[in-house]
């Protein structure tokens, strides 16, 4: 599901603060197209699934080197190079982002996303040779159709596939095993990789790639409406987590990191690592509107921030509040495409299976 000009402007409309009118945001980008991560400036997208079982892995490429910042909110993460992120350390550029599916083992993606970038002589320079930054955030899917787990050849040919044409969303890459609606054990549903953004028509561009892998359900903001998650026993229909909670009902004893959401968010405005690190944080707004309940012991979201730095640098407060609502926007967009978007498999239907679109 590529969400359309309307129901992204009236997203972004609902939560801008009342009497803030910026700027005119463009839902669209040339021809009609609905934006992805890949509208801004100095960024391609690659995926690579697995076709021994649903897994796989995404790349984030900046060949050229971006400000990257990351905000970790869940509480059982998976994660590489994120502590080069802050701000007080020396590295102030990245060269790629990774997203993966299987655990902890799929880490090893971003040893081959390295490989590739260091051929072609993209990383920071030493003596030695250059070093590709490489961030790397990953999701559990294990268990789903068989035993393998993505590897460094894997995130070689993310890059190899990798483009800055619109970003395919749905079960693929990173989003290929993903599933949401865990809290109750059984009736869960399929989840996926999404991409949604802004244009503004100064050139600002605000975008988000999010692959959603969550125990909560999936919730249009806009509407109220739920649109994945938990279904009834006889899954037919969707339980609504949030209400059977508060009812006293209890959930299922969740597998340990067995979810979590992960993403990028980017801009083509200049900002520093503090800065890239902020709009991280205020990004997962997006997804607390999104998937409900976000942010559980058992989910490890990680969202990572760039900043491609081809525009200036916010000058004025009301820019920063535009990229801030602008990101977090575009987070809970992504969530919906991604959901909308995947491809249901036995035992986990997609939104689009049970009619929910």
């Amino acid at each position: 599901m590529k969400l359309d000009r309307r129901t992204l402007s009236l997203s972004l409309a609902a939560l801008l603060p009342g009497g803030l009118h910026l700027l005119r945001p463009l839902a669209q980008g040339a021809q009609g197209a609905a934006v992805t991560l890949t509208d801004v400036d100095g960024l391609a997208v690659g995926h690579r699934t697995r076709d021994e079982r649903p897994t796989g892995c995404t790349v984030v490429l900046t060949p050229s080197g971006a400000t990257g910042g990351v905000a970790i909110r869940g509480a059982a993460p998976g994660t590489r190079e994120t502590a080069l992120l802050d701000p007080t350390a020396s590295v102030d550029v990245v060269h790629a982002i990774v997203l993966s599916g299987g655990s902890a083992f799929g880490l090893a993606t971003a040893d081959g996303v390295m490989r590739w970038l260091r051929e072609r002589g993209h990383g920071f320079p030493t003596d030695g040779g250059v070093v590709p930054i490489v961030p790397a955030a990953i999701l559990y899917d294990l268990g789903l159709g068989g035993d393998a787990t993505p590897d460094g050849d894997d995130g070689y040919r993310a890059c190899e596939a990798a483009s800055d044409g619109p970003v395919e969303s749905g079960s693929i890459g990173a989003g290929a095993g993903a599933t949401v609606g865990k809290m109750f054990g059984a009736g869960a549903m399929k989840g996926g990789i999404g991409s949604a953004g802004f244009r503004f028509d100064d050139g600002t561009v605000v975008a988000a790639l999010i692959a959603v892998n969550c125990r909560g359900d999936i919730r249009d903001p806009a509407t109220g409406r739920l649109v994945a998650g938990a279904r009834t026993p006889d899954g037919a229909a969707l339980r609504d987590t949030e209400r059977t909670l508060l009812a006293g009902n209890a959930a299922t004893e969740a597998q340990v990191g067995a979810n979590t959401t992960i993403g990028v968010v980017a801009t083509n405005r200049t900002l520093d690592k503090a800065q890239c690190n902020r709009l991280a944080s205020v990004a997962h707004d997006g997804l607390a509107r999104a998937i409900v309940p976000a942010h559980t012991r058992w989910d490890g979201d990680t969202l990572f921030t760039l900043a491609t730095n081809t525009l200036p640098a916010p000058e004025e407060t009301r820019m920063h509040d535009l990229l801030d609502v602008a990101a977090a926007a575009a987070v809970a967009s992504a969530i919906l495409d991604a959901v909308g978007a995947a491809t249901g498999l036995e035992g986990l239907p997609s939104a689009r299976d049970l009619g929910n679109l």
